[in-house]
């Protein structure tokens, strides 16, 4: 490979180290070139072009990689003990039908569990603040995977299931769902009473940063466990939009939001947490959520 091209190999070689994690970057910088047209390396002098391959296949061999640990298990082993699957809905309700959209969603959560398919209302909300007229169901798959298998089959198959999906289609502009697994140091979302608001944090994180974000993240909950706050749920995505976690939050009200929040910030710790996780982050969203009348979480 002639010098010039061996040139724009190496500008294009580092703008890439320099797009990876602080870590590699830090590696990658330690390295010393000499811009000599020679180099003594195990008593051979090399060329400049010759060094320059072997810099750059360096930085794709594993070997180089120090910082980098190499995971022997995958991050959901890791990081959930994977006995329950968790699905969240997202439905666009067209403003028109919210109303009865409510009432034969209820009657269809009830049919899920009359027909014994295994699935179970976490808790069922429509947005407050974020997006409009859309509505969020969140249900737990006790058992795992083979349990929502069960339900789905029942619920592609089964007459009444079919009839309430042709009547619900009619009064949505748009629906997707997620698969979810829970984090092993968040709370299991249990059933609440009262009168609640809660709020949706969800974060499409860095593709490989969820491990990163889990240790930051099991030592920061502790810092948010005051002031009437309740830690409803944390999951990240198995399927469906991958790297994408959500915390949901409970609080009395918004001025209790605030006040919490601010809170936070007066411990010792919390700011890490901050700092450390934020750079984690490709994008994030807040939801306001009220829970419908018939959530188990109120």
């Amino acid at each position: 490979m002639n010098t010039p091209v061996m040139a724009r190999v190496l500008r294009s070689t580092a703008g890439f180290a320099l797009r990876n994690q602080t870590r590699v970057a830090s590696f990658v910088s330690q390295r010393c070139l000499s811009t000599s047209p020679v180099l003594q390396d195990d008593g051979e002098k090399k060329s400049f072009a010759t060094r320059q391959v072997q810099f750059i296949k360096s930085i794709f061999d594993k070997s180089d990689f120090g910082p980098y640990e190499i995971q022997k298990e995958s991050h959901s082993s890791q990081l959930s003990d994977k006995e329950n699957v968790y699905e969240i809905q997202f439905h666009a309700v067209k403003p028109e039908d919210m109303e009865e959209y409510l009432k034969q969603f209820f009657k269809f959560q009830e049919l899920m569990h009359e027909k014994k398919t295994g699935a179970h209302l976490i808790g069922s909300f429509t947005v407050e603040i974020g997006d409009q007229d859309e509505a969020i169901h969140i249900w737990e798959y006790k058992g795992g995977y083979p349990v929502l298998n069960n339900a789905t089959e029942i619920y592609r198959t089964d007459q009444d299931f079919i009839n309430y999906r042709t009547s619900r289609n009619k009064m949505l502009r748009y629906r997707k769902n997620q698969i979810l697994l829970p984090f092993n140091f968040w709370p299991a979302p249990v059933p609440r009473e009262g009168k609640n608001i809660y709020e949706m944090r969800s974060y499409t994180l860095k593709p490989g940063s969820m491990i990163e974000w889990s240790n930051c993240w099991a030592k920061g909950l502790r810092y948010r466990q005051d002031n009437d706050e309740v830690a409803v749920c944390g999951l990240f995505t198995d399927l469906g939009d991958l790297f994408t976690v959500h915390h949901m939050w409970g609080y009395k009200d918004l001025q209790t939001r605030k006040e919490t929040r601010e809170m936070a910030w007066s411990k010792p710790g919390w700011d890490e947490c901050v700092a450390y996780t934020v750079p984690l982050i490709r994008q994030m969203k807040s939801r306001i959520l009220i829970p419908t009348p018939f959530s188990p979480v109120q």
